[in-house]
């Protein structure tokens, strides 16, 4: 059965396609997602198993004008490398999703993938829509972050910092040790991609408190962003992962 068109744009709407994307679309049928991609300037791949709807597809891209953007693989989805993509479509059944699931979430942090109808079961999605009675569902790939991560600020002494985090898909907790041993208040943890963001509350004397907020982006063991004081200016902080 194929994705109803308005459901198709509304899938690219969510993954914010642009010109600069990769986009596949797994189990392609008729084409129409991968041709709706390519006429917004993205390099759009289809990957269908059946070779007549492979046919048919590449008959629609010409008739389109879009067949330098628009390509079909006659494939199995399981053994085709879709790990350039950065946005992913699906129109498959939950046992599917759920088989492709691992491989998704180890594509790069940050990649958009887009299902119509089906879940990824306990993966919640970051954003859900619907049109014309049907439903789609967008998730963002995550960085892992689970671990222990440390780093050092500077300033009215040096202070040395431990976070542990725990994660589960995008959804992530966790607990901060400062240098004193004391304890810190970890707050608005959020994961989106490969970028992270926290707040830290210090207490500061006998009833102070100092809030630093925390952004920073994720690249395997190492986190680089800035964090602000409450004087909001910005200082440059890196950390790596202990384990």
């Amino acid at each position: 059965m194929p994705t109803p068109q308005a459901l198709v744009e509304r899938m690219l709407d969510m993954a914010k396609l642009t010109p600069k994307d990769i986009h596949y679309d797994l189990g392609s049928g008729d084409g129409r997602t991968v041709i709706t991609a390519a006429k917004r300037g993205a390099q759009a791949v289809g990957v269908e198993f059946n070779p007549d709807m492979v046919a048919l597809s590449e008959r629609a891209a010409a008739k389109e004008g879009v067949s330098a953007k628009a390509k079909f693989i006659n494939g199995d989805i399981f053994q085709t490398d879709f790990s350039s993509a950065t946005v992913l479509t699906l129109y498959l059944l939950p046992s599917l999703n759920l088989k492709l699931r691992p491989t998704i979430l180890k594509m790069k942090p940050g990649t958009r993938v887009v299902s119509h109808a089906f879940s990824m079961d306990d993966w919640q999605p970051d954003q859900t829509d619907n049109v014309e009675g049907r439903t789609a569902y967008l998730w963002i790939v995550p960085a892992p972050v689970e671990g222990t991560w440390r780093w050092s600020v500077a300033g009215g002494g040096q202070k040395e910092y431990e976070l542990v985090l725990r994660q589960q898909f995008q959804q992530v907790e966790g607990l901060v040790k400062l240098d004193s041993g004391k304890m810190g208040q970890l707050r608005n943890v959020k994961l989106n991609g490969d970028q992270l963001s926290f707040s830290i509350h210090e207490v500061t004397g006998t009833s102070g408190t100092l809030q630093r907020d925390y952004t920073g982006r994720v690249s395997g063991n190492s986190i680089q962003g800035v964090f602000k004081s409450g004087n909001g200016a910005e200082t440059k902080w890196t950390a790596t992962r202990a384990n």
